[in-house]
């Protein structure tokens, strides 16, 4: 039975990845030019290097779309623009990164994730193979990444060092001091990450379900939140003139250029809640629209989540005086690798809930789907690869259009619902890695 099972989860994962490679593979053939993300930045810092301000449109040679990003990025993306190099051979650099995310990314159900001082275990082939597999084609977020050439691959890189530093194997005592600077430093970089995509800020809260004592969660929170808000003061700071522009831009107050706008098409729940109001007539209610959009994120994330935690200490005999947050932090403490992984889980449940999911962003939820695939059990695992990375990819291999961006949404709600589901039965299990 077993070997069975092994067979046919194996030539599942085999028919994945077929998918998948062939998937980025048809594009290559396709009439389209490719790369416009790419050249938009780096005609930015072109424009930026030539004393031009570079939030106006009529300033970027080559490209009618608008820099979105802090004026301070200007200056961390002059290097990946040098020579025209990456505007170039972005199609090849981009999936040596993409490949580069899933090896830096860590395991959850090892005593060790492979760096110095942390653990001599080191993952199975199998586990780092899933992990690329996933990077390169769950929800379809890297074939955006690759055809837009979004520098969101180099916030993905970013991202997966962050979560190797703070995914740090459970330890205790002395050896819990040793570990706790990296810890921090992890929170720091992930807090600069967020600061490239402003609206993907809450995901920094999901730090309060790491297997720590509350001060010390609450200290990796004040570092993210502190490493945030940096990059806005030094661009506030240092270049006020291209700061108020970055305003203007952002807010859509310069006249006849592309601007950056919440309601834009994108696979968001925000954009679906949208839609619907649409279908009754209230399109353009903003209230209607919002508080459709918050039911669907609390009806669908949110509150699953929440009671999937609630769920797993309930069985948990309450001290007395203890409030439900003392509970959820010994529970924390008590199941450390468990922990680690809600903390994931979290992440991205606070990433898919954001009002601007756009389709390359999915590529970054797509790394914590990663960490979190790997150790479900044979029948979660085959549902987890069909619904977020064979299914998306055999609709658009088969001629889908670009503009069916839902299939997005819907691939990575499913996928979140598998985890629920499979964290309803392991949590019976203490210490489980596979929640």
């Amino acid at each position: 039975m077993a070997s069975r099972r092994n067979l046919w989860l194996a030539c599942l994962i085999a028919l994945t990845a077929l998918l998948v490679l062939g998937n980025l593979a048809s594009d290559v053939g396709l009439d389209v030019k490719y790369g416009w993300d790419t050249r938009v930045n780096c005609a930015a810092v072109d424009a930026y290097a030539g004393g031009l301000d570079p939030y106006f449109v009529k300033n970027l040679k080559g490209t009618k779309l608008s820099y979105p990003y802090l004026p301070v990025t200007l200056e961390a993306f002059r290097p990946f623009c040098a020579d025209g190099i990456l505007v170039a051979h972005h199609k090849t650099i981009f999936p040596v990164l993409a490949v580069l995310c899933g090896l830096l990314l860590p395991g959850l159900g090892l005593p060790g994730l492979g760096l110095p001082g942390l653990g001599r275990t080191r993952p199975s082939a199998r586990d780092v193979g899933l992990r690329v597999l996933c990077a390169l084609g769950a929800f379809v977020g890297f074939e955006w990444v690759q055809a837009s050439g979004n520098f969101a691959i180099l916030s993905g890189v970013l991202t997966a060092i962050a979560l190797r530093l703070l995914l740090s194997p459970p330890a205790s005592g002395a050896a819990e001091d040793r570990s706790f600077p990296s810890r921090l430093a992890g929170a720091a970089l992930l807090g600069l990450v967020m600061s490239f995509k402003l609206v993907f800020f809450p995901v920094l809260a999901a730090l309060y379900f790491l297997p720590l004592p509350r001060g010390r969660k609450l200290m990796l929170i004040a570092m993210a939140v502190f490493s945030f808000a940096l990059p806005i003061l030094i661009s506030w700071l240092a270049y006020p003139d291209l700061f108020a522009s970055w305003q203007l831009a952002v807010a859509g107050k310069i006249p006849d250029q592309h601007l950056v706008e919440l309601f834009e098409s994108n696979p968001s729940l925000l954009l679906l809640a949208r839609d619907l109001m649409g279908h009754v007539g209230l399109i353009d209610s903003k209230p209607a629209i919002f508080a459709t959009y918050a039911f669907a994120v609390t009806a669908l994330v949110l509150v699953p989540f929440a009671l999937s935690v609630l769920r797993l200490i309930g069985s948990r005999p309450a001290h007395e005086g203890d409030s439900l947050l003392a509970r959820v932090d010994r529970w924390l403490m008590d199941h450390p690798r468990a922990a680690m992984r809600i903390t994931v889980l979290a992440m991205f449940a606070l990433y898919l809930s954001s009002p601007r999911l756009k389709e390359y962003a999915f590529f970054e939820l797509a790394l914590y789907a990663a960490i979190l695939l790997v150790d479900l059990p044979a029948r979660a695992l085959a549902a987890a690869l069909t619904v977020g990375l064979l299914m998306p990819s055999l609709i658009f291999v088969t001629g889908s259009s670009p503009e069916d961006n839902s299939i997005q949404l819907f691939s990575a709600l499913m996928f979140f619902w598998v985890l629920l589901l499979d964290a309803r039965h392991a949590g019976r299990v203490p210490d489980t890695v596979q929640l």
